[in-house]
C-alpha cells in the first residue's frame, strides 16, 4: 500500500480566494515553497490536463535536493479542477535517485466553512525517498504561507501581478 500524508489548515479567506491562489503562476511561486526554499515557475497551463513545472530552490547550498544541486524540480499535471473546491494534481520529481521515482498525488481539498476555508492536502503515492517527518513540516509549512498569503493579500515578490479574485 502506498504512504498517505495529510495536512489541514483553516483559512480565514473565502474558498474561491484559496483556489485562486492554488491556480495562478505568481501566486504559486510565492507561497507554495515551504521555508526556507524559493520557487521559479518554468512553466504554467493552469487547467484541467494542463500542468506547471516549477524549481524549488534550497535557501541553503549545502542541501542536496532531489533534483541535484540544492533544488528540488517538480513536473505536476493538473488531474482535475473544480473551482473553490478542489485542485488535484498529478506530481513527479525530476531525478536520478530511483527513490524519488513514481508519480505523488496531491489533491488540495477546499471546503469553505462560515466564511473561513478548511485547506486539507492529500499527498498518495509518495516516494520512499521523502522522510515522513520532512514532509509534514513541508505541508504544514506550504499551508502556513498559503494561509499567510491570501488572509494579508501579502505580495508575490518582484515578479508578481497577483491580485486576488
Amino acid at each position: 500500500m502506498s504512504r498517505v500524508d495529510q495536512a489541514s489548515r483553516l483559512i480565514h479567506a473565502d474558498a474561491q480566494t484559496v483556489y485562486a491562489a492554488m491556480t495562478e503562476a505568481d501566486a504559486l511561486v510565492a507561497w507554495l515553497p515551504p521555508t526556507g526554499m524559493s520557487g521559479e515557475m518554468l512553466e504554467f497551463e493552469p487547467r484541467a490536463g494542463g500542468h506547471y513545472k516549477m524549481v524549488l530552490r534550497y535557501d541553503d547550498v549545502s542541501i542536496e535536493g532531489k533534483s541535484g544541486g540544492a533544488q528540488d524540480v517538480v513536473d505536476v499535471r493538473y488531474t482535475e479542477l473544480e473551482p473553490g473546491a478542489l485542485v488535484s494534481q498529478a506530481v513527479d520529481f525530476v531525478s536520478d535517485d530511483p527513490r524519488f521515482a513514481g508519480t505523488m498525488t496531491m489533491d488540495w481539498i477546499i471546503a469553505e466553512e462560515a466564511g473561513q476555508t478548511l485547506v486539507t492536502i492529500r499527498a498518495t503515492n509518495v516516494p520512499e525517498g521523502i522522510g515522513a517527518e520532512d514532509h509534514a513540516e513541508g505541508l504544514a509549512s506550504s499551508l502556513e504561507n498559503l494561509a499567510a498569503f491570501v488572509e494579508r493579500r501579502l505580495p508575490a515578490g518582484p515578479r508578481s501581478r497577483w491580485s486576488g479574485p
